[in-house]
């Protein structure tokens, strides 16, 4: 895959570090909400290993309202441009609106990652292909603000798989080369707990697609269910469920802390290759 002109083989699990310049995001929400504070955690996150530094500035938490696009641009633009020729990885643009997207690839990202799986505006496809980036196509039930009210029934891997199978179909019809694309299964996003864990044991299902595989599960809600832990709290599960992730197909592990990812990426490559 051709990524800012670098060639991406995924042969070993790469890092996608996450960068939410938001005041309400899960984990780190106001943490990084100023362009300063942002533009120092990415180059920080470069320097621990990321490959990738994925910027969002409207939040998918659960229950999270959406955010008007002035307000997502502002916050997400400056960053970017400041990062533009200083960040030496590529720079991913987490949105589900196509005028957010086209103005962080004219300031220098380089991928858009779509949480709706184009579900909310297939012109996102549109854009992708135009300007020939890759793009993320992840799945969710619903939308961050109902999507636990009602998760996911039956056969979740199965569902996960049909959507993601009509997602790729709708990026390929519009333009999107089929080396340009990566799937998520959207861990999290709609699903029961229990169900998470599921997804993640049967990773396989979702890499027979044929496509790369990123898998985000940093610090979610599943893995404070399981442990009884708060946010801040969940460093060693989200190591634990990352290094499964790697051991069953992900090509890209999405996290907030991307030392430790790296660490752990780095043993579960070599058990894989032993």
């Amino acid at each position: 895959m051709k990524i800012a002109g670098r060639t991406y083989t995924f042969e070993r699990p790469c890092i996608m570090g996450i960068l939410n310049v938001t005041p309400d995001s899960f984990f780190d929400g106001g943490r990084y909400a100023d362009p300063e504070s942002a533009v120092s955690r990415a180059l920080e996150m470069e320097e621990d290993g990321a490959d990738f530094i994925d910027i969002g500035g409207e939040s998918s938490r659960p229950g999270a309202d959406p955010v008007p696009v002035e307000e997502e641009l502002r916050r997400v633009i400056p960053v970017i441009e400041e990062l533009s020729g200083r960040l030496t990885v590529p720079v991913s643009i987490d949105t589900v609106k196509p005028a957010v997207a086209r103005r962080a690839l004219a300031a220098g990202a380089a991928m858009i990652n779509d949480i709706s799986g184009l579900n909310a505006d297939v012109e996102l496809a549109e854009i992708a292909a135009a300007a020939g980036v890759p793009i993320i196509l992840m799945h969710m039930a619903g939308t961050p603000k109902m999507m636990q009210d009602e998760p996911m029934e039956g056969d979740v891997l199965e569902g996960i798989v049909s959507g993601l199978r009509t997602s790729v179909s709708r990026a390929i019809s519009a333009g999107v080369p089929g080396d340009s694309i990566i799937v998520d299964p959207g861990i999290g996003f709609g699903k029961k707990r229990p169900d998470n864990f599921k997804i993640i044991k049967e990773l396989r299902r979702i890499c027979d697609l044929g496509f790369p595989v990123l898998a985000g599960v940093s610090r979610k809600s599943f893995i404070g269910w399981a442990l009884d832990l708060p946010e801040d709290e969940r460093l060693h599960g989200t190591i634990a469920a990352n290094t499964a992730c790697i051991l069953n197909g992900a090509d890209i592990i999405r996290v907030h802390d991307v030392r430790a990812a790296k660490e752990a990426a780095v043993i579960a490559d070599l058990i894989l290759r032993a």
